[in-house]
């Protein structure tokens, strides 16, 4: 099962980085009362529990045990959003079997009912192909660089714009380069640019988008 069971409906949300998705999609899910996961959170979480125990990030099968043994239940998205464990999620998050063991239990995820809403960087591609609707969300580098620049500001922590803008651009290149589940838009994913779009416009754009999709079930 690639997708969910058939009483159950899908959404998928890819996109790069700071594009917005997700904040679009735990709106979306709070609107319709769909479950939400943030796929990314996962391979964080998995980075998190490496660094914890004091295990190395380079040992693959070390990477794939703490993936499987991972709670999809106990995800913090404020503990996760440290810098340090994204960096450290960043080099297990292509080690092919790392990448297995979280799709799998994205997966599981997907099936719960009444619906349910996966954002990441390969949700209608790889995770969830059959989703009942798929969501390119993106934005240019510029802009999103700015979004990331503001949230660090009101966390109160220091910030540089260039240094910001130059890791939105390497994360780009690392996402979309990879050999494994690159991002990309699915074929039939509908495009959101967010870049002079408000976050209500863009919940508008997919509501509408997703409301079509219900009605033809």
């Amino acid at each position: 099962m690639t997708g969910a069971t058939k009483t159950t409906f899908v959404i998928a949300i890819d996109g790069p980085a700071a594009a917005g998705k997700g904040t679009l999609s735990r709106r979306i899910a709070d609107s319709y009362g769909f479950h939400h996961l943030d796929t990314g959170l996962t391979y964080r979480a998995t980075a998190k529990a490496l660094l914890d125990a004091g295990m190395p990030l380079d040992d693959e099968a070390v990477a794939e045990q703490t993936a499987l043994d991972l709670d999809l239940a106990g995800l913090d998205r404020n503990v996760l959003s440290d810098h340090a464990i994204g960096e450290a999620a960043s080099k297990i998050a292509v080690m092919p079997a790392v990448r297995r063991a979280l799709v799998e239990a994205q997966r599981r995820f997907a099936s719960k009912e009444p619906g349910t809403v996966l954002d990441g960087r390969d949700i209608g591609t790889v995770v969830c192909p059959d989703a009942a609707v798929k969501l390119y969300v993106t934005a240019s580098p510029d802009v999103r660089a700015r979004r990331r620049f503001d949230e660090i500001a009101a966390r109160g922590e220091p910030a540089d714009y260039q240094a910001v803008f130059e890791d939105v651009k390497r994360r780009d290149a690392r996402d979309m380069g990879r050999a494994d589940s690159p991002l990309k838009p699915a074929e039939d994913a509908h495009l959101l640019d967010t870049s002079e779009m408000s976050i209500e416009a863009a919940f508008q754009a997919a509501r509408s988008v997703i409301d079509a999709a219900l009605k033809s079930r």
